[in-house]
Order: structure tokens, then C-alpha cells, then sequence
């Protein structure tokens, strides 16, 4: 009895595990410049996930670059950077971007 107990509840477990949802993790990294194309270091680039609204930051290095890791790949997010008052146009990560590590460039319209 105790055994037919266990198969089913293992079989429970496995048809309700294999209806989860299934995603995976990718990542998401950029530059942010001015519109000339120099690197802008110590800009803000905040992504905010468009499915819960949260939003996570970066601060870009000497470089200009900034990196976000771990993001699910059916979810859309929206990345924006600010600089000096000044903010880059929003740009959209898509779910339907199936990039495993997609790269996006944020153009910030400052001399």
C-alpha cells in the first residue's frame, strides 16, 4: 500500500512539474555612448522586467558597458540609460528575440 502511495505521488509530482512552465535564463549586455560614440561611464541603465514592473540598475564602467544576467527568456523587458539629466530612447528586449546573450546599444544625445 505505502509503495502505490509513493508511485503515485511521484507521478503527481512529474505531470505537475512537466505542465510548469519551462524557460531559460539568457543575458543582456550593451554600451551606452553619446551620439558620437564615445563611451559614457557612470551612466544608469535601468531594466525594468514589462511582466511584474521591477526594475534593476547598472552603473556603466570606464567603458561605457553594462551587463544584466539571469533575465527569462518569455519575459519581455525595456531598457533605458540616463546620463547627466540626460536619458537614451527606450529600447525593447523581446521574448521573441531568441539571442542567448543579445547586445544592445543606448545612444544618449548629449556633445
Amino acid at each position: 500500500m505505502l509503495k502505490s502511495a509513493i508511485r503515485l505521488l511521484v507521478l503527481l509530482l512529474l505531470v505537475g512539474f512537466s505542465s510548469l512552465p519551462q524557460f531559460e535564463v539568457r543575458n543582456v549586455s550593451g554600451a551606452v555612448t553619446d551620439k558620437r560614440g564615445n563611451a559614457l561611464p557612470g551612466a544608469a541603465v535601468q531594466l525594468e522586467n514589462l511582466s511584474n514592473l521591477s526594475i534593476i540598475s547598472y552603473i556603466t564602467a570606464k567603458d561605457g558597458c553594462y551587463y544584466f544576467n539571469n533575465l527569462h527568456d518569455d519575459v519581455d523587458y525595456s531598457l533605458r540609460a540616463e546620463y547627466r539629466n540626460y536619458c537614451s530612447q527606450r529600447k525593447t528586449l523581446s521574448k521573441f528575440n531568441s539571442s542567448k546573450h543579445p547586445w544592445i546599444q543606448l545612444v544618449i544625445p548629449v556633445d
